[in-house]
């Protein structure tokens, strides 16, 4: 007899299959109750298998316990809408899927039907405790107490690429964001120069001031690249940092080299617009480029919840911050930075001293 009883020595083997198959045979050869008695189990449990054997090891498996009918579970056609949806919207939560495509199921059983039609992405790993503490302490900043600013090289998205190859279209963003409401301003460009960074700058400054905003102890918060510096080795404040701090309280600060956790709210704008922008657009010229960008630009500040801030808007918070403030702020244009370069180069004067007209 064996020392074990029969559910035990079933955990500790691999193959549920092999002592079935023995415990089957000895019933055939001895009977049921002996074999019962051997194997430490019930007579019930040898029938079973007895009855379910029919000469081949499947026979023996374990036969899943799922109910043959779910009353509660969702139907095709629903099942196939929520399908849909994910495969428009590959990098979307379930969350955010029911919030965007306004879906009247659960956020639990549209992540298990993601999951049986093999949708769901590898699992990411949840934000630092230490993060949520820095959005509780930005929470309470002032609006436009800083400003971080910051560019994106658009040619490593292999989406976008092709366009930008064959339809001339923009290869750099330029990125502006309120730290405490998320408030976005977006440039782009063909070059990432300190040229178009002055100049994206100085069109966020002129669009604050005709807003009737008073400029007041704001920080603008940069990384150390030559767009923002110029050169390394320069001794005198680039041409950005004169334009920031010509407007009296206004201060460009630099982040510590490396550390780019110091820009995460640029850089989580940068992420998401890789996802929901340019991985689902298409764009036939570099116009049809600008007019999209500046409706997302629109979206993304009047229309799109923040789940870091409340799921609230930027203009939401906007409003909270500031009852007052002018309704076309969130609707600064998203501006082509070249043909702005061209346009102040074409307004100078004929000609200097010693120096050509511009052709």
């Amino acid at each position: 007899m064996c020392p074990y009883n029969y559910y035990t020595t079933m955990r500790e083997t691999r193959d549920h299959k092999i002592l079935r198959l023995r415990m089957v045979q000895d019933a055939q050869r001895f009977g049921v109750k002996p074999t019962a008695a051997r194997y430490r189990t019930t007579p019930k449990t040898v029938r079973k298998w007895l009855r379910r054997f029919d000469g081949t090891l499947a026979s023996l498996q374990d036969v899943s316990r799922r109910p043959h009918r779910s009353p509660r579970r969702l139907p095709t056609r629903d099942e196939q809408r929520i399908v849909r949806c994910k495969k428009q919207f590959r990098r979307f939560s379930a969350k955010r899927l029911k919030a965007e495509c306004d879906l009247p199921y659960s956020v639990k059983a549209i992540r298990r039907v993601c999951k049986d039609y093999g949708l769901t992405r590898k699992y990411r790993r949840k934000k630092h405790q230490t993060k949520r503490c820095l959005r509780e302490i930005k929470k309470h900043w002032r609006f436009l107490q800083q400003i971080v600013i910051d560019t994106k090289d658009l040619r490593d998205i292999p989406e976008y690429w092709i366009g930008l190859k064959s339809r001339r279209l923009p290869a750099y963003q330029y990125t502006a964001r309120d730290v405490t409401t998320g408030l976005l301003w977006l440039g782009y460009a063909d070059e990432c120069s300190l040229a178009n960074a002055d100049l994206f700058a100085q069109r966020i400054l002129e669009h604050l001031k005709t807003c009737g905003l008073e400029l007041c102890q704001t920080t603008w918060q940069s990384d150390n690249g030559s767009e923002f510096i110029g050169s390394w080795q320069a001794k005198n404040p680039s041409a950005f940092t004169r334009t920031i701090e010509s407007v009296p309280g206004q201060i460009h600060r630099t982040i510590p080299p490396g550390q780019h956790r110091f820009q995460a709210d640029v850089e989580t704008v940068h992420s998401l617009m890789e996802d929901e922008f340019f991985t689902l657009e298409t764009f036939r010229n570099r116009n049809d480029f600008f007019a999209k960008a500046d409706a997302y630009q629109r979206f993304f500040n009047l229309a799109r919840k923040n789940s870091g801030k409340e799921y609230q808007t930027p203009w939401q918070l906007v409003r909270q911050k500031n009852p007052n403030a002018h309704p076309l702020l969130p609707l600064l244009d998203v501006v082509d930075l070249d043909n702005l370069q061209q346009n102040y180069l074409h307004s100078c004067p004929s000609r200097g001293y010693d120096v050509w007209a511009l052709p």
